[in-house]
């Protein structure tokens, strides 16, 4: 790989990484004041600016690596849905409150596995926003897994709905362990992430606080993918349009 190759595939990359924060953190941000109770409404947003900030951050590095005018606002408002290359499980509407804890439980073991490998990036840039990110994120995975514990067990009704939950899910987590050309290129140059490697470690964890939280293993018996190759469900588009409305309304504003 060149080394025009290699610093666009690293571009891409690093798209994708904040097109994962930045619509995780806006689906997060919708339970500011829709929270069971007040601490929960502040931890929510607490965790959706982390989410944002790392988005700020990769999105600033691709537009000094794209070197052509764009800023992080071009990249975060002024690209439709089929450009975006986030995991589906990040755009699913937010659910209940017991939905949305166990999506982070299983995001949150992802990130933690993931973050943890891309510190020792050679790209040093990204390396950098990994060991930032990796101290909030395990702030979240602590977080994510007490409140599945007190869901799966706690009531009939709380634990029916992390069930339903996490049965709901499980099929949007196949697409985490399954790189494609550019990731794969990137991990064997030591900038990336064989995600592929992290499956045996992420799947041992789960089960575990699962196995704790009396909550059954869903059945690998479907998988939805194509998040990133740009096939998005229907609500990314919706969730777009609330993200990038004031921005393109009124292009170039700047707060």
């Amino acid at each position: 790989m060149s080394d025009e190759d290699l610093k666009q595939a690293t571009l891409d990359y690093t798209l994708r990484l904040g097109d994962d924060a930045l619509v995780l953190g806006q689906r997060i941000s919708e339970w500011v004041s829709n929270g069971p109770f007040l601490e929960e409404d502040i931890a929510y947003g607490n965790v959706a600016l982390d989410y944002i900030g790392r988005a700020r951050m990769y999105y600033g590095y691709a537009a000094e690596l794209a070197a052509d005018g764009r800023s992080e606002d071009d990249f975060a408002y002024l690209r439709s849905e089929r450009e975006f290359r986030n995991y589906l499980i990040n755009e699913l509407p937010r659910g209940d409150f017991a939905y949305s804890q166990v999506r982070q439980l299983l995001v949150d073991q992802f990130n933690t596995a993931f973050l943890d490998r891309l510190v020792e990036s050679r790209d040093a840039t990204l390396a950098a926003i990994a060991a930032k990110g990796i101290k909030e994120t395990r702030y979240h995975l602590r977080r994510s897994r007490e409140w599945v514990l007190r869901l799966g067990d706690g009531t009939a009704e709380s634990r029916r709905r992390a069930q339903k939950g996490l049965d709901d899910l499980w099929g949007y987590t196949h697409e985490l362990f399954e790189p494609d050309a550019l990731e794969q290129r990137l991990a064997k140059a030591g900038i990336g992430v064989d995600t592929a490697a992290l499956k045996s470690q992420w799947q041992q964890a789960v089960a575990a606080t699962l196995g704790e939280a009396t909550l059954n293993l869903p059945q690998e018996d479907w998988a939805v993918r194509g998040g990133r190759t740009g096939y998005h469900t229907e609500y990314l588009g919706h969730l777009l349009g609330e993200l990038q409305s004031i921005y393109r309304s009124y292009p170039g504003c700047r707060w």
